[in-house]
């Protein structure tokens, strides 16, 4: 073959080099820039859950120890055992997106992007779990897929459940009197449910920002078992609220039941009340609402008061060891390898 010339081959070896040295680093500016944000994001919303507990406790510590110490810690665990149900009933959805990533990573960003809850504004929850999703090597498209049926299938669970306390607060409550017309959404709700519909709305939203789609269609037992984990949020939510209440009152089966539709009814009265952090203030409406004829309003007030104490304990908590655990995951099992384009 025809012969390089020395200054030819000299120039050519030199020459990736020299566009490497000269190639502006707008990419890797960008990352950083990405990641900072990223990071002041999270420590605004661990300042704003902090400060909310804090100015919070006033009004809740005189409370907390007319509550004995075995109902208090029960209710804890009944809150906890709520969020580990939200956090699956997302996991079963994202992972039947594209290549498992574990229950630890996935409760990292879930439970870490939740707290992005206490700040006004809900949608900060939803970017920061999906720029956590992003950062934890899972396709931003997917997170946000998996973030929107999650938030339809809580939606749908939260109708069902509160038909146990709807017809009741409606009708002794005139404040509450359009919660009836929520049911209106249920229809609706179920059949953006259905499995043939969230895959056209997978394959359009990923083909629609560039992404490789998912090699088969979302099934009707991922949302089953998606809406069975939400379902079994709102039931341990309620007998969180159930195990408060008996502290002043006898509160039997029936009590039980009504207090799981209270609280998914007052989840619900909570989004649409997004401007607030976490709904602060419209959520209690609902619960203090349905507990004053149990318990009076007094108690009411103070259990709902208590009720948001521990719910900000166990965000911050459950937030904090997932993080944890997926820091440990990740040594264990490095780093995770599954949508492509993204490493």
């Amino acid at each position: 073959g025809p012969r390089v010339s020395g200054t030819e081959g000299l120039a050519a070896e030199s020459a990736p080099d020299d566009a490497v040295e000269t190639a502006p680093p707008a990419r890797s500016t960008r990352k950083t820039l990405i990641t900072i944000a990223q990071y002041g994001l999270l420590a605004v919303v661990l300042v704003a859950a902090f400060f909310y507990l804090q100015s919070n406790w006033g009004e809740v510590g005189p409370r907390l120890r007319e509550i004995s110490v075995g109902s208090l810690g029960l209710s804890f665990v009944a809150v906890v055992v709520g969020i580990i149900c939200a956090t699956m009933s997302w996991q079963v959805l994202v992972d039947d997106l594209g290549k498992p990533i574990g229950p630890g990573r996935g409760a990292q960003i879930f439970l870490v992007g939740q707290l992005g809850k206490y700040l006004p504004g809900s949608v900060w929850a939803y970017l920061l779990q999906i720029e956590l999703g992003r950062r934890a090597g899972l396709a931003r498209a997917r997170v946000f897929a998996a973030t929107v049926f999650a938030l339809a299938i809580a939606m749908a669970a939260a109708l069902c459940a509160s038909a146990l306390a709807v017809p009741q607060l409606a009708r002794d409550h005139p404040s509450l009197a359009w919660l009836p017309w929520l049911y209106l959404l249920l229809p609706i709700v179920l059949c953006c449910l259905h499995p043939k519909v969230l895959t056209a709305a997978v394959r359009w939203g990923f083909k629609l920002l560039r992404r490789p789609r998912p090699d088969h269609p979302v099934s009707g037992k991922t949302v089953f078992v998606s809406l069975a984990w939400a379902l079994g949020s709102y039931i341990s939510y309620g007998t969180h609220m159930w195990l408060l209440a008996r502290s002043s009152a006898d509160v039997g089966l029936e009590g039980w039941g009504q207090l799981i539709g209270v609280m998914a009814a007052s989840m619900i009265v909570s989004l649409i009340a997004f401007f607030l952090p976490s709904g602060a203030g419209a959520r209690e409406l609902v619960i203090v609402a349905a507990l004053s004829p149990m318990v009076g309003p007094g108690a009411a007030a103070a259990y709902a008061a208590v009720s948001r104490l521990l719910f900000t304990i166990a965000d911050l908590g459950t937030a904090g060891l997932a993080a944890l655990t997926a820091v440990v995951a990740k040594r264990k099992l490095g780093h995770y390898h599954g949508d492509p384009g993204i490493d």
